[in-house]
């Protein structure tokens, strides 16, 4: 950190992975005391603020993202990467999850600035997830000694064409549960307030998510944000069956007070069977060209794309027999081309049944990535002193 009269100012990259965008910053240029410098983070994002008018969030999930790195702390990584979700809402930074878009933007982050010694064709960063003790692997092409920026590939909910960025997430399965199937049922059911009953499938892979049938929370599955977001009483019964499902899965204890934006694992979403639809760029979608379609939801709103956390298990979960996703899927094979709000995201997943559990080979999708902006970030010295 460095002073600036009244101000201090931290150095910050603002980057693009996938359909998400965040604050890349380096832990050695936050202090060490970690209530402190998660204020410090909060007043740069403009936090608590649903519009982070006065910060450098962009006043939704997607945009109010963090990515802490720093040297390796094991010998198979290059560099460490601690997500963290800051909230619009509370004063509060949740690191009980983790985001697979941003982890794009670290494998370029960390080989722009020397992280990895880039070779071609590809260079393999290896990046430690503290937040879930895994190390994925992202791909970054590299041309004549220097990284490949452009390209012609395309991702859903993002304009234009870049170079591709594959993220291999090796050995996810139980991420925070400990257990693919944390229920250990491939179909649970569960009851809410009013007496209804859901049958769900609860999936541990990358991130903790629960699979419930479009058609039984009264949707079809193609709709968009709008007919979603606004439709308090549809958002309130998810919410309930999310809770369940957590509860199911040991991450959220029975009467404890929850909302999105305290808890936000496990992710709940909404599976459907392929059907024509229209993206939110009212491009068509044909049922042929996907498996499955899916309706992520993301701190109580639908997510405008997909997660990558939410596609990695979505493609597991098809794989499992049994699972919701599976009795819905025409995908017969290790890749899964999933419909979403913004079009189409095809991903991979090799499972394995182990004793009474499963076990995830291989999970892989493509993404992109794109520096923004780098410079200092400017806080008023005051919130240092408020931790004197």
């Amino acid at each position: 950190m460095y002073s600036f009269g009244q101000l201090v100012k931290i150095p910050a990259v603002i980057m693009r992975g996938g359909t998400s965008k965040g604050l890349i910053l380096r832990r050695c240029d936050l202090p060490q005391d970690s209530a402190l410098r998660d204020q410090i983070i909060l007043r740069m994002f403009g936090s608590p603020d649903s519009s982070q008018i006065d910060g450098l969030g962009g006043g939704t999930s997607l945009t109010s993202k963090l990515a802490l790195i720093g040297p390796p702390s094991t010998p198979e990584a290059h560099i460490d990467y601690t997500f963290g979700q800051v909230s619009l809402e509370k004063n509060v930074i949740d690191y009980k999850v983790t985001c697979g878009n941003l982890l794009a933007a670290v494998g370029l982050y960390a080989a722009e600035e020397g992280y990895a010694t880039l070779t071609e064709p590809i260079t393999e960063v290896r990046i430690y997830n503290t937040n879930i003790d895994k190390i994925i692997v992202a791909e970054i092409p590299v041309e004549q000694g220097a990284i490949k920026y452009e390209g012609n590939f395309s991702i859903a909910g993002v304009p234009g064409l870049s170079s591709k960025i594959m993220l291999n997430f090796l050995d996810s399965g139980g991420t925070f549960t400990k257990k693919m199937l944390p229920s250990g049922n491939a179909i649970d059911t569960v009851q809410i307030k009013d007496g209804r009953r859901f049958e769900i499938s609860v999936v541990d892979c990358v991130n903790t998510i629960v699979f419930v049938r479009a058609q039984d929370v009264g949707v079809k599955g193609t709709e968009l944000q709008y007919p979603i977001n606004s439709n308090a009483e549809l958002l309130d019964t998810l919410e309930q069956i999310r809770v369940k499902g957590g509860i199911l899965a040991g991450l959220i204890r029975p009467q404890e007070s929850v909302r999105p934006t305290t808890h936000s694992l496990p992710k709940i979403v909404m599976v459907a069977q392929s059907t024509d639809y229209i993206t939110l760029t009212n491009q068509a979608v044909q049922a042929e060209d996907i498996d499955i379609l899916s309706r992520y939801i993301s701190m109580g709103a639908l997510h405008k794309a997909h997660a990558v956390g939410g596609a990695m298990a979505l493609a597991a979960a098809c794989q499992i027999p049994g699972t919701i996703p599976s009795l819905l899927t025409s995908s017969s094979g290790s890749a899964v081309r999933i419909g979403h709000p913004s079009g189409t995201m095809y991903v991979e997943a090799v499972v394995e049944r182990k004793e009474t559990d499963w076990h995830v080979i291989r999970a892989a999708c493509g993404r992109t990535a794109r520096r923004l902006m780098e410079g200092e970030a400017y806080i008023p010295v005051s919130v240092l002193a408020a931790h004197g």
